[in-house]
């Protein structure tokens, strides 16, 4: 049974990216209708708090521009995917799968599903939202800048550590959109893909 469609849906209902948790529930329920027998079925999802005033949270924008640039590469003609190695680093690390999944059990001659770079990237992009959202604490932001600065995160893993992400807890706003532009290397080679990319973040960062 392809389970891709039905959590794509719940995805959209919800609003935001899966849990793990969540992730194994639902494949428990599709399990259960398919009359499946399940011995240990997945642990429940942990509650988590109402969300307050400052929660933060991916929006469909961020989401897609992510997706736009971290594209599932290297399709098989049996419709999984290979990992392949970064074609912008002298010595192909990281080895990346999916929607720019990385990590150690990444490496050559892994195949995953669609389903898996899908779930992949649900539990990836939470760390991603929380480091961001942690990063920025109370400074003002809009969804829109938010989503941008995850996308931006995402890809480079520097948000904390950037001048981009201090000018913008500044409030200096105009500064920090110029600052994307700067983030176009990769082993010190400007590269046409990153500053598409980060042209993109910065139109999304500046759209109200």
């Amino acid at each position: 049974m392809n389970r891709k469609p039905i959590f794509d849906a719940v995805r959209v209902l919800l609003g935001r990216a899966f849990t793990q948790a969540e992730v194994n529930a639902l494949d428990h329920a599709i399990d259960c209708t398919q009359g499946a027998v399940i011995a240990d079925p997945p642990a429940a999802p942990v509650a988590t708090p109402p969300p307050t005033s400052t929660s933060r949270a991916l929006g469909m924008a961020g989401a897609k521009l992510i997706k736009t640039w971290e594209g599932c590469g290297r399709r098989l003609a049996d419709g999984t995917f290979a990992a392949y190695p970064d074609p912008g680093s002298a010595d192909g690390k990281p080895w990346t799968i999916g929607w720019g999944s990385t990590g150690p059990e990444v490496k050559q001659g892994v195949v995953w599903t669609q389903a898996q770079c899908d779930a992949r990237f649900d539990i990836d992009v939470v760390r991603y939202v929380r480091e961001v959202a942690a990063f920025l604490g109370g400074a003002a932001t809009t969804p829109n800048q938010f989503d941008a600065l995850v996308s931006f995160h995402y890809n480079t893993g520097k948000i904390a550590g950037s001048t981009l992400g201090r000018l913008h807890k500044a409030g200096d706003h105009a500064a920090a959109a110029a600052e994307f532009a700067k983030w176009i290397y990769n082993d010190g080679k400007p590269m046409a893909g990153l500053r598409n990319r980060r042209a993109e973040e910065a139109r999304l960062y500046a759209t109200p």
